[in-house]
This record gives C-alpha cells, sequence and structure tokens, in this order.
C-alpha cells in the first residue's frame, strides 16, 4: 500500500461501517476500480480497532452505565433497564459466533464465497436493500405511539435481531443494515434500532477482531507500524462523524436513501462481475 491508499480505504471503512450499507461491498469496489491489491488482513484489523474505538467513545457513557449495572445485576439481583439492555448486547452477539464457527468448519461455504465473492456481494447489497425498503415502509404505516425503543427489548426480539446480525457474516449484507431491519420490522424506533446495532457492533468487532490480531501476533507477523496506526486514526474520526451525523439525521431522512444506494451499488457490482 501507499499512503494514498491507507487513507482512502480507512476513510471508506470508517464511513461506511456503521450505515445500512456493506462496508466489504464498497472495499472491494474501491480495489476493482482502482486496481489495487488486497490491503492484508493486518491493515483490516487496523480500521476495525479505529471504528471500535469510534463507537466506544461515542457511546461511552452508555456503555460505562450498561457495565456498571451488568456487574449489580449479576452479583447483587438489581435488574435495571440498563443491565437489561446490556444483557441483550451480550445475548444478541451469541448467534453471529456460532454462525462464524459453523462457517470456519465448513470448507464449502467458506471457498464458495472465495470463489464468487463479487457475485455474492452484489446479490446481498440488492436483496437485503430491498428488505431495507420493506421494513422503512412498515415503519411509516405504524403507530408512533407503539414504536419501542432500545430499552423495551424482548428476549423474543434480542433473538431475531441476534439472528439476523449472523447474517451479516455473509459478504455485502452489512451488519448494520440487517440490524437495523430487523428491529425496524420489530416495531422499534429507526433511532432506536441504530443505537442497539451499534452496541451490538462492539462485541461483534471486538471479538474476531482480538482474536485475528492476536494470531497475528503469535505468528510472528511483521508489521507496518505507521500504515496501521494511519488506518486506526483515519477510520476512527470517520466512523465517529458517521455515527454522529447519522443519528442526528436519520429520523429526517429515514432508510430509504440507502435503499436506493444499495441497488445502484449492487447492479454496479454485477456489472462488473458480467463484464468480459
Amino acid at each position: 500500500m501507499d499512503w494514498l491508499q491507507a487513507i482512502f480505504l480507512a476513510l471508506v471503512q470508517g464511513l461506511t461501517e456503521f450505515l445500512p450499507v456493506s462496508s466489504s461491498a464498497h472495499l472491494i469496489l474501491t480495489s476493482k476500480i482502482l486496481g489495487w491489491q488486497d490491503q492484508g488482513l493486518a491493515f483490516d484489523v487496523a480500521v476495525h480497532v479505529g471504528t471500535l474505538t469510534a463507537v466506544l467513545v461515542y457511546f461511552r457513557k452508555e456503555v460505562a452505565e450498561m457495565i456498571t449495572a451488568w456487574f449489580s445485576s449479576t452479583f447483587k439481583g438489581n435488574h435495571t433497564p440498563n443491565s437489561r439492555l446490556a444483557w441483550a448486547v451480550i445475548l444478541g452477539t451469541i448467534p453471529v459466533g456460532l454462525f462464524g464457527l459453523f462457517i470456519e468448519m465448513n470448507d464449502a461455504i467458506g471457498n464458495y464465497i472465495r470463489d464468487n465473492g463479487l457475485l455474492v456481494i452484489a446479490i446481498t447489497t440488492i436483496f437485503f436493500g430491498l428488505l431495507l425498503a420493506v421494513a422503512d415502509r412498515r415503519y411509516k404505516s405504524a403507530d408512533p405511539e407503539k414504536l419501542k425503543d432500545e430499552y423495551q427489548l424482548s428476549w423474543k426480539d434480542v433473538a431475531m435481531i441476534g439472528g439476523a446480525q449472523a447474517l451479516a457474516l455473509i459478504p455485502g449484507t452489512s451488519r448494520s443494515g440487517v440490524t437495523m431491519t430487523a428491529a425496524a420490522l420489530l416495531g422499534f424506533t429507526r433511532t432506536a434500532a441504530a443505537r442497539y446495532s451499534f452496541l451490538l457492533s462492539i462485541p461483534a468487532i471486538l471479538l474476531p477482531g482480538g482474536l485475528k490480531g492476536y494470531q497475528m501476533v503469535s505468528d510472528g507477523t511483521q508489521f507496518d507500524w505507521s500504515f496501521l496506526i494511519l488506518g486506526v486514526v483515519v477510520s476512527a474520526i470517520s466512523a465517529f462523524a458517521c455515527i454522529h451525523l447519522f443519528l442526528k439525521w436519520l429520523e429526517k431522512i429515514g432508510f430509504m436513501p440507502f435503499v436506493w444506494y444499495r441497488l445502484a451499488l449492487g447492479f454496479g457490482l454485477l456489472t462488473l462481475y458480467f463484464m468480459p
């Protein structure tokens, strides 16, 4: 990589990780159009550290309250809305962990995705974009007084949204997009859907990223730390700005702009796939 590639890819990761679009689709499309080689696993981990830092800093107050409430709930039996939300994040992460292990153990699935990556991403980008449109239409027709916030999650809601998050292991699905879609279909406000999705991202990024980082260090992989630090900083700043602006504008603009964008992106990827 050169500096321009590192900055650009970190910006793409930071700006797309928390939007209901696919960060993997954007990274692949960027590399295809500009003719860049794969940036490597170490840089992938670095930009995910950046996005994790952004969501932790943005929700630092909520995360601190949830951790305190969780310990109080676990060891003292003091159950509060914050402790239930903490449990909702923990339990909502289990499906994606189990599905990740299944894919790791099933070579046929992993090989198919790797061999047909562009086609898979194009199809999932379009399909889950259309599903997001259905969720947005249902949201608009719902009674505003019956819509729920993230503190009203039932265990059924957690299971459904957590199961949806597991689908994000299929490239092009978008973890943020599919969890927001599921939450909106279950009767949550757009803001609540986004906030719970962002909180779910913390363990979803931390656990696999930490494992990959540990494996690389254990294997003695050599790093160019200047590029990795640059990736962390740029992705963190761009992701923080993205979270702030998205939550600020979401109730005004809704999900439809992202639906149209996903459809355009998906069909663009299909065009690339079928080009001679």
